[in-house]
């Protein structure tokens, strides 16, 4: 029972912020759509940030759990993005709203999250001292994040995919020398 209301909180939040900005919603807006009570609400949750960070985290690690080879970075990526564009006006809420700086952070934190699960789970078997394995997760977790802050404040009008494509293919080129001559 708690696991589905849960679902319902977050389904009523991701269903108001298609409506409406985030400082424009309540947790009595969230109780009302779901009929639940105020106490039912912080039983599960501090606030309707804690609800977003969930919310961001879980559908990451259902995208992870889907795309966990080492080949598919760029789908995974992909995936996340169309999780971003099916929800764009819910996103653009969170992105625009006056607590912008800690839905970067909650970003930011999920975007390590993310890349470091999939490293943990893609190179289970792979002999990499620790130190390397840091420096990729920091190196993707940068990137990851530097790509969607632009195209969020670029209003998600950009052809991230196809960004993240060009990306990927100019790395598989470097990695079989061309553009040696750059570093």
């Amino acid at each position: 029972m708690a696991g589905r209301t849960k679902e319902d909180i977050r389904a009523s939040l991701l269903r108001l912020l298609s409506q409406k900005p985030i400082n424009k919603i309540t947790v009595r807006d969230i109780v009302e759509d779901c009929g639940i009570n105020r106490n039912t609400f912080y039983y599960h949750y501090e606030d309707i940030p804690s609800v977003i960070e969930e919310m961001i985290t879980d559908e990451a690690e259902k995208i992870i759990a889907g795309y966990s080879h080492i080949e598919s970075l760029e789908e995974c990526l992909g995936v996340s993005i169309d999780f971003f564009l099916d929800n764009k006006k819910a996103v653009m809420h969170i992105h625009n709203s006056s607590h912008r700086e800690m839905y970067e952070h909650y970003l930011w934190k999920v975007c390590e999250h993310v890349v470091r699960v999939y490293f943990d789970t893609v190179l289970t078997n792979e002999e990499l001292a620790p130190e390397q394995k840091e420096i990729l997760i920091n190196y993707h977790k940068c990137a990851g994040f530097g790509l969607m802050i632009n195209w969020l404040n670029g209003g998600m009008k950009e052809d991230i995919k196809g960004d993240l494509h060009k990306l990927y293919t100019v790395r598989h080129d470097m990695n079989k020398g061309k553009y040696s001559d750059l570093f």
